[in-house]
């Protein structure tokens, strides 16, 4: 279902085929990594770098720093190359899809140019976007299939040149215009190659000459002359025909620029600084303190601006060697987030993962992020005692600051006010390995008396339990269902319910469930017999709603167990399938999806994410989407989600692809044992705050809201003199629900839009609001001021 607050622009110039990005509101904020770099160009008093999908400003003047990203309109693509026109302030980012946005600085509007991407005879893999090179207004655009001509006064295309041998495509890295000639660098031993600019005819491939044979990465205009680079790690430098090498650099060139008086040939392992006839001024190289590979550079106001894979950009001066300094927008370590935690106050992240069938390999040695205070924080790889690809993340609810974190191979990492304390494996605990060391710990949950259960794949005894106060593990043995733990079989999700039942999603023997209070039959199972489900189907995800019923995500739709407090006594127990009506028609809500995760908020709705359709946002029975995003309408970098985690707390549902997390205010919160902490706020409601009126209670930027309600609540608002002028009622007013209300509860918040019973904003005055848990008697009453 599409969102109200998304808007769609399209724009049609000359015989360009472009669109304007979304306008997203602020409810999205996006999380993105820029330590690793892919482009670095300048302009006045600004550089600009181009991290994996998103690009950020840096004004050298103010140190101020601003990003450009999904939320901004960028479509969430692998950028190839940025390059930025002072003429026109126009931000050109190239993609590896062959997509250009164009980004105007005047107002911050992105344009999406789509020529290249939708061009039916070039293949995909020929569309890379290299290199853009402006002149007199026109860019020209180098790619895998040849050179393009953009024109930025009329936003639209020219000519295409096709200059390979009998007009076929070949690989362009650069091109560079001198005297009225232009060249190309290019690939797969097609050597530089230039035309004659005047010539009207050079879609023909005979109108150019091959002035220098072989593979070349990079040309360039610098003082008149003409330099390019070749495979070879020599620098030419072209006259007419002929070519002489005036340098060698150690390795191969990854970019050249020609900035603030220099030229800068950047390799993985050295930057280097010429200036006029190429004389060598500096080189700069990665350091202990920035042990890292560069990947561009460019020069502004006599500092070096240097991208890097693992700092965002280096800044020094062109004539020292002094300290580097880092230069980047705050963010987690990697984009593919893999699993989120935001139970408490903070924000986990981990970039570890595991392959469908739980095998950790190959494996991955990334540290972990963590936000709070509105700041990205990370823990390096070297902090945590060589744990690899680290997962699940599990808080301790009874000391929040004790976190414990699934490192499938290496054990289970805690964590202790922020800092890596015990890394436990086969060698200090009850964990159990496969082989000599592998312990395929997968999954874990803290129960209501604060034991944290785990599973580990592929032994005989998978469910473990640890008490972090006592020290003490217990093992809990699955032999009498799984006769060859060995097998391939694996565990991905664990739940457990208020009984104490273990509910654990596996990947050859369904739908687990372990309760040890339970003597004669502890562990049972829905397995692939049931009707409803495929002999192939994994078992993912699982939650635990607020009305005790089992959501299960598999690799084949979304199934819930409605009875679980009476699974032990059900002697065929199943899941059942969500039938939906749409356009009149039934249907499987989500069928034959992977769901990758699911969590419950405070309305007892369910956020739903998928492997490839993006996220879902749909009631508590499953049968009304209210939200559905996905990466063509709303700032979702991929349709490919890791992960989902709720701020409960704030209404903030985290969102993590494979390109990037994000956050979006969806409102709402969890409800509370009574009405001790309840408040309102905005409180004054000044005549700036602008939200009276406003009719989309979903957008949670706006309304008077009231917070802290416990789960039955009847909340009225009246005038000072007593006139009722709204009222709402939990699970009736709900803000999801089709009618429009002027005052609705989501949980634990309500909303109000300022309106009263006759659809009229209410003037300026005191407003009580008279709360009443229903099933308590507790009440509440609070005041808020409305200014107009």
């Amino acid at each position: 279902m599409r969102s109200s607050v998304f808007k769609i622009f399209i724009l049609v110039l000359g015989i360009s085929t472009s669109c304007y990005a979304q306008d997203f509101s602020a409810l999205w904020q996006g999380h993105f990594s820029y330590n690793s770099i892919v482009d670095v160009v300048s302009g006045e008093n600004k550089i600009y770098a181009a991290a994996e999908n998103a690009v950020f400003a840096y004004d050298t003047t103010t140190n101020q720093i601003i990003t450009i990203t999904t939320v901004e309109g960028l479509s969430g693509d692998s950028i190839t190359t940025i390059y930025y026109s002072e003429v026109y302030q126009y931000l050109l980012i190239g993609y590896d899809s062959g997509l250009i946005e164009l980004y105007s600085e005047t107002d911050a509007s992105v344009l999406s140019i789509v020529d290249i991407l939708d061009k039916q005879n070039i293949t995909p893999a020929n569309k890379i976007i290299n290199h853009f090179y402006e002149d007199n207004g026109l860019v020209y655009i180098s790619a895998d299939y040849g050179i393009s001509i953009y024109d930025l006064s009329g936003l639209e295309f020219g000519d295409t040149y096709f200059i390979g041998d009998n007009g076929s495509q070949i690989s362009v890295k650069q091109t560079t215009i001198s005297n009225n000639e232009i060249f190309a660098a290019c690939y797969y031993g097609n050597g530089v190659k230039k035309a004659n600019l005047s010539n009207p005819n050079l879609i023909d491939y005979q109108q150019w000459t091959t002035v220098a044979f072989g593979s070349y990465l990079t040309v360039s205009t610098f003082n008149d002359k003409v330099y390019t680079a070749n495979v070879n790690n020599n620098i030419y430098e072209i006259t007419d025909t002929t070519t002489s090498v005036v340098a060698t650099l150690p390795s191969t060139a990854l970019d050249a620029e020609v900035s603030g008086g220099y030229i800068t040939f950047t390799m993985a392992d050295v930057s280097y600084v010429y200036g006029a006839d190429l004389q060598s001024l500096n080189d700069f190289y990665p350091n202990i303190d920035f042990d890292t590979s560069f990947t561009a550079s460019v020069v502004l106001d006599n500092e070096v601006y240097i991208g890097t894979t693992d700092f965002g950009v280096l800044k020094i001066g062109v004539n020292t060697t002094e300290t580097y300094i880092s230069i980047k927008p705050n963010g987690p370590l990697f984009n593919s987030v893999f699993r989120l935690n935001s139970d408490s106050e903070i924000v986990y992240a981990t970039f570890g993962d595991y392959s469908n069938t739980t095998n950790p390999f190959p494996l991955r040695s990334r540290g972990l992020s963590y936000y709070r205070n509105e700041e990205w924080i990370s823990i390096p790889y070297d902090s945590i005692f060589e744990a690899k690809n680290l997962s699940e993340i599990s808080i301790n609810p009874f000391n929040t600051r004790q976190v414990f974190i699934s490192a499938p191979h290496s054990g289970l990492l805690e964590l202790n006010d922020f800092v890596p304390t015990e890394l436990y494996n086969q060698n200090n605990s009850g964990l159990e390995p496969l082989g000599a060391e592998s312990v395929r710990i997968t999954a874990t949950k803290f129960d209501s008396d604060g034991l944290l259960w785990s599973v580990s794949s592929r032994i005989e005894s998978p469910l473990k339990s640890y008490n972090p106060t006592t020290g003490n593990w217990q093992s809990y043995s699955f032999s009498s269902l799984i006769e060859d733990p060995d097998d391939e079989d694996g565990f991905f999700d664990i739940e457990i319910d208020n009984n104490g039942t273990k509910w654990i999603g596996s990947y050859d023997n369904g739908l687990l469930a372990y309760n040890e209070s339970i003597s004669n039959s502890p562990l049972r199972n829905i397995n692939t017999s049931d009707a409803t489900i495929d002999p192939f189907t994994r078992f993912v995800s699982l939650a635990i709603d607020n009305n005790s019923q089992l959501w299960v995500g598999t690799t084949d739709g979304l199934r819930v167990l409605y009875n679980t407090t009476g699974f032990y006594e059900d002697t065929s127990p199943s899941l059942s399938k969500i039938i939906i009506l749409e356009d009149g028609i039934a249907k499987e809500l989500l069928e034959g999806q992977v769901i990758t995760d699911i969590e419950v908020d405070g309305s007892n709705n369910k956020w739903i994410s998928t492997s490839d359709a993006g996220v879902f946002y749909v009631t508590s029975d499953g049968q009304t989407t209210i939200y559905q995003f996905t990466q063509d309408n709303s700032p979702l970098p991929s349709n490919s989600v890791n992960d989902l985690s709720l701020d409960s707390d704030n209404g903030i549902v985290y969102i993590a692809t494979d390109k990037g997390l994000l956050s979006f205010k969806a409102g709402g919160s969890d409800t509370k044992d009574t009405l001790d902490d309840a408040f309102v706020y905005p409180n004054p409601v000044r005549p700036e705050y602008q939200i009276l009126g406003f009719s989309d209670l979903n957008d949670i930027t706006k309304g008077v809201k009231v917070s802290g309600l416990t789960d039955n609540v009847n909340v009225k608002i009246t005038d000072i003199e007593g006139n009722l002028v709204a009222e709402a009622q939990s699970n009736i007013n709900l803000r999801s629900s089709n009618t429009s209300y002027n005052f609705a509860i989501d949980g634990g918040t309500a909303v109000w839009n300022g309106k009263n019973l006759a659809n009229n904003v209410v003037r300026t005055g005191v407003y009580l609001i008279l709360i009443s848990d229903l099933d308590s008697f507790e009440t509440k009453v609070l005041k808020v001021l409305i200014v107009r």
